[in-house]
């Protein structure tokens, strides 16, 4: 099977094409023509994610706003080829990381009822497997042959924000090629920001690189070479601001802002790897990484997070157990 990739389509005629494509493919789903054509008109003016295949659109996903809090699963689809493939998964993480970004609170999906129809339950058990749970049957959506299953899951609960802290894994493998969109950069380098700061110096700043030439110039300079096939990557700067007598929280101000910049990068289905001491060493890899970038004196270049896809699954490490790194009220012995 080829390897797809995933990405946001903004052209209302692209997105049209690419859905009419797709859902013409799968009648099994989509057999009645007025829907469809619904469907092939509506995605125009929703925010759409397809999968490639190379240049082939083989799949689909848009998102309609419900509510002020609330976005909605409107419509997706994936050919049966690619079906089990993990082409459905990808769109979903995907969508989801976008809505998270743009501040809803809820995702809901309307499908038709386990029980009924072999298709519509292998679509039910993809939405259970991504973490949607059942709200409601209501048949008379469309009609008592078809009822009407309405699923919801939150997106930015407390339990999220636990199982996203307990899902980030620091990640060294290869980097599917797709480009980091701008507003994802942006948002990472925001919670890396709003990280505490030691008396407010905010001694923490950031240069997040996009740019294939000069990514090219920084990977030059990195040896033995790490992330080399990340799209993006943001470096961390710190400055030795004194906080009050001969006290300075810089080292703490830029490990706060990383761990915030790593949770949301998580976050956006991205992956990424805390590489600091490969890069102040005593060959200075982030001296000469700040010289490609124009970093003036008084900068310090002290850490590099790639930013990507990861080809693969990150590996999970092995922990020692919580009762042996954690107790209450007293040392343990």
């Amino acid at each position: 099977m080829d390897q797809c990739f995933v990405k946001m389509i903004e052209a209302p005629g692209e997105k049209e094409q690419i859905v009419r494509t797709v859902l013409e493919a799968l009648t099994d789903w989509f057999e009645v023509t007025e829907t469809r054509e619904a469907y092939i008109r509506d995605s125009r003016e929703l925010i759409c994610f397809a999968a490639f295949a190379e240049s082939r659109p083989v799949g689909f996903l848009c998102l309609k706003e419900t509510g002020r809090e609330t976005v909605e699963l409107a419509v997706m689809g994936v050919l049966k080829e690619y079906h089990r493939h993990g082409v459905g998964k990808a769109l979903f993480k995907a969508a989801k990381s976008h809505a998270i970004r743009l501040g809803y609170a809820l995702m809901q999906v309307k499908t038709v009822a386990m029980g009924y129809y072999a298709d519509y339950d292998e679509t039910n058990r993809f939405y259970q497997a991504m973490g949607f749970m059942e709200l409601e049957v209501i048949p008379a959506v469309w009609g008592d042959e078809n009822p009407c299953q309405i699923y919801v899951m939150p997106l930015n609960d407390s339990a999220s924000l636990l199982r996203l802290i307990l899902s980030r894994r620091s990640y060294r493998g290869g980097y599917k090629p797709d480009a980091v969109p701008r507003e994802h950069l942006t948002a990472i380098m925001e919670a890396g920001l709003a990280a505490p700061s030691g008396c407010n110096k905010q001694t923490t700043s950031l240069i997040a690189v996009d740019d294939p030439e000069t990514l090219s110039k920084l990977r030059a300079v990195i040896d033995p070479p790490v992330a080399e096939t990340a799209p993006a990557v943001i470096c961390v700067l710190t400055r030795r601001i004194i906080a009050y007598r001969d006290r300075c929280f810089a080292t703490q101000d830029y490990a706060a802002a990383i761990e915030n910049m790593l949770l949301a990068i998580t976050a956006l289905g991205y992956r990424s790897c805390w590489y600091e001491g490969h890069i102040t060493d005593a060959d200075r890899i982030g001296d000469k990484m700040a010289k490609i970038l124009g970093v003036p004196d008084g900068y310090e270049l002290v850490c590099v997070l790639p930013v990507g896809i990861a080809e693969e699954e990150a590996a999970q490490p092995k922990k020692r157990a919580f009762e042996e790194r954690a107790w209450f009220n007293r040392f343990p012995g």
